[in-house]
């Protein structure tokens, strides 16, 4: 994957629709007699290990979301935002350990080897029943990748993607839109990752691949020479714009400690100044309705 100069995960950065997420969409809930407790008083013991916070994310992390697969650097918008949070709930860097999973891995049943896990998981009905998420930390739409030459090029309309050899990385909800709302005559081509749906792409066996906004323009903008984002779909046709979430062992007590870490970092700016200066985004891609 070719690497990007820190230039362009500020440039032309607008600040994405929702920086602050539902606390409706997280199935952790505050106690009444915990409003005034801090998010580092109500962390102590709360995780793996005494003093330290471990952190899960991908295997590979990829930019924008963690630059150069490098969280501990700080740089890109999640390794930004799992330090804020770490500081808010009383942890100095040295005190942060990271440690890799797979997408699926991080969302099966069983113990985990984190305490938190992040990597663009959308919070889902069905996730539930298997972790435990955070309140929203971001929200997004899907969009869609193609070649300048693509078929795909000038699709305005469903319909016209309906026809199109779609592909995404399996277990996203990027495949889920695909399968549940765009419903494409063929088969979608399931990937392990987004690597995967990539390079199908730049071999032309796909006409176009699906990923979340941030991730489709930076995809278009760094990785795929010769590609574009054609468009954005918007919350319509039962389906909701994304919201990003972290993932917690199921019914993990650390979560009500990380609410408040998030509701902090909503109120005083923090999270949005992060999005503003890891995220691009623009007003000019087209909606696909």
């Amino acid at each position: 994957m070719r690497k990007l100069a820190l230039s362009f995960a500020v440039a032309g950065s607008l600040l994405v629709a929702a920086c602050g997420g539902s606390d409706s969409s997280s199935d952790t809930t505050s106690p009444a007699g915990d409003a005034a407790q801090s998010a580092a008083e109500c962390a102590t013991g709360k995780t793996l290990e005494e003093g330290v916070l471990t952190i899960g994310t991908g295997d590979p992390a990829y930019s924008p979301w963690v630059l150069n697969d490098k969280p501990e650097s700080k740089e890109g918008f999640e390794a930004a935002v799992a330090y804020a949070v770490a500081t808010e709930l009383g942890f100095e860097d040295a005190s942060v350990k990271w440690v890799r999973t797979t997408f699926d891995e991080a969302i099966q049943p069983g113990t985990k080897n984190f305490d938190f896990n992040l990597q663009q998981y959308s919070i889902t009905e069905e996730r539930k029943q298997t972790v435990t998420f955070s309140d929203g930390y971001y929200t997004t739409n899907q969009a869609i990748v193609g070649l300048n030459d693509s078929p795909a090029k000038g699709a305005a309309t469903l319909a016209d993607i309906k026809k199109l050899k779609l592909g995404a990385q399996a277990g996203t909800t990027s495949l889920t839109y695909i399968t549940d709302v765009i419903q494409p005559d063929t088969e979608p081509y399931v990937y392990d990752d987004n690597a995967g749906a990539k390079a199908a792409l730049e071999a032309k066996q796909i006409d176009a691949a699906v990923f979340d906004l941030p991730t489709a323009l930076y995809v278009s903008a760094v990785e795929i020479e010769g590609s574009a984002v054609l468009g954005q779909f918007p919350a319509q046709d039962g389906a909701v714009a994304d919201e990003f979430g972290l993932v917690f062992d199921k019914d993990n007590a650390l979560a009500t400690c990380v609410n408040t870490a998030l509701a902090t970092l909503k109120d005083n700016g923090t999270l949005a100044s992060i999005t503003a200066q890891w995220l691009s985004t623009s007003t000019n891609i087209p909606v696909i309705k």
